[in-house]
């Protein structure tokens, strides 16, 4: 057996690892916009990025150099340098070269505006105001976001059986442009924990599915969408299982954390779809649902409209019938088979489903055994005025 213990001390819980966050002027009002993660020891690397085919050129600088080993990440945010063709990866090599020799294959994330160079003198000047012997996690958090509300950061310590402990960590960023397939916004985990990288890559490539890949804001995937997790495996200590859920614990929770601090949202909204031909079928019904416009702006205004997620149901290509669909919102159940049992009482009972902060909508397609949980939130007029004038 294990035990996983949440801790505070955010992406610098593991051994070795140094964190922190400084103002390099990107941001206005001297506000943190440059952080860094940096480990002693080098560290086996895993990782997960956008779909998007207009893919940011960090993401194309660490897939041309086979970035599979570092000890260095280097985050800005207020510019994606996306949309800047070979001149942005240009960019790229020419702050990292200025970094200390300590460092080791330096990776460089970056968040913000599209379609603009980046201010390579103000990241570079920025840089060198880095003290790698600080362990200031939460200045890091704070640095790499945009329009989040609040920072998102958590970590464990994991004791195993024989009395070995290993620990992990993360912080992340993400508010708006989440519909990930594959990764999602920034997230960065670190860990002390002594895997190897293949092995440490196919759990998170599983553990992704049901976290990250479940989550939607607004159905747009962004340019710079990316996972990087970490091991400088200092702590000696391993168990598959308990690393599993540790990581799945850390993602589960920072994806749920971006859900609810969307653009504007109020809700959080579980969508649990049960009784589908598989589970990818399932999977296609829960995105439907949560991406769907229709759905968020019911949402926003408290409205049990039962018949937007019947509708969202049919639309999504898996599938269904209306005679075997159930339809609940939370443990009300307001269509049933061919029944409906939308009468005065039941939209009175849903509509203060509705004004709750966080609840479930539950669909059963009555067809096979495929489930899959997906969450979202809705969409309302803060949304619009944050993304009407964004790069101001």
């Amino acid at each position: 057996m294990y035990k996983i213990i949440q801790t505070d001390e955010g992406v610098v819980a593991a051994n070795g690892f140094f964190a922190d966050g400084v103002s390099a002027g990107l941001k206005k009002e001297n506000a943190k916009d440059m952080a860094f993660i940096f480990s002693e020891a080098e560290c086996e690397i895993a990782s997960a990025f956008t779909t998007n085919k207009m893919a940011a050129a960090p993401i194309k600088h660490f897939k041309a150099k086979g970035m599979f080993k570092s000890n260095f990440i280097l985050i800005n945010s207020k510019n994606a340098n996306a949309m800047t063709g070979a001149a942005g990866v240009e960019d790229i090599d020419e702050i990292l070269a200025t970094l200390p020799q300590n460092v080791i294959n330096p990776i460089m994330s970056s968040t913000g505006v599209i379609g603009v160079r980046i201010p390579k003198q103000k990241i570079i000047q920025g840089a060198k105001l880095f003290d790698l012997s600080k362990k200031e996690p939460h200045n890091a958090a704070k640095a790499i976001m945009t329009t989040d509300t609040f920072s998102k950061e958590i970590s464990v310590r994991v004791e195993l059986e024989d009395g070995s402990v290993f620990n992990m960590g993360a912080m992340a960023k993400g508010a708006g442009m989440i519909n990930p397939a594959m990764a999602t916004m920034l997230c960065f985990i670190t860990t002390d924990a002594n895997v190897d990288r293949a092995q440490m890559q196919e759990i998170l490539d599983e553990v992704i599915v049901t976290t990250f890949n479940s989550v939607s804001v607004d159905g747009d995937t962004s340019t710079n969408d990316t996972v990087l997790l970490l091991s400088n495996s200092t702590s000696g200590a391993y168990d598959e299982i308990a690393f599993k859920e540790a990581l799945y614990a850390i993602m589960h929770f920072l994806a749920l954390e971006m859900v609810r601090d969307g653009e504007g949202a109020t809700k959080l909204v579980t969508y649990r779809v049960s009784g589908a031909k598989d589970d990818k079928e399932a999977q296609k019904v829960a995105k439907a649902l949560s991406d769907s416009l229709l759905v968020k702006t019911a949402l926003f205004g408290e409205d049990p409209n039962w018949g937007r997620i019947a509708s969202t149901v049919g639309a999504s290509g898996a599938e269904c019938n209306e005679e075997t669909l159930s339809i609940s919102f939370n443990e009300h159940c307001v269509y049933d088979k061919g029944r409906l049992l939308f009468d005065a009482e039941m939209e009175e009972k849903t509509a203060k489903v509705m004004k709750l902060d966080r609840f479930d909508i539950s669909c059963d397609l009555g067809v096979a055994n495929g489930k899959f949980t997906a969450y979202g939130c809705d969409l309302g007029y803060e949304y619009v005025k944050i993304n009407a004038d964004y790069r101001t």
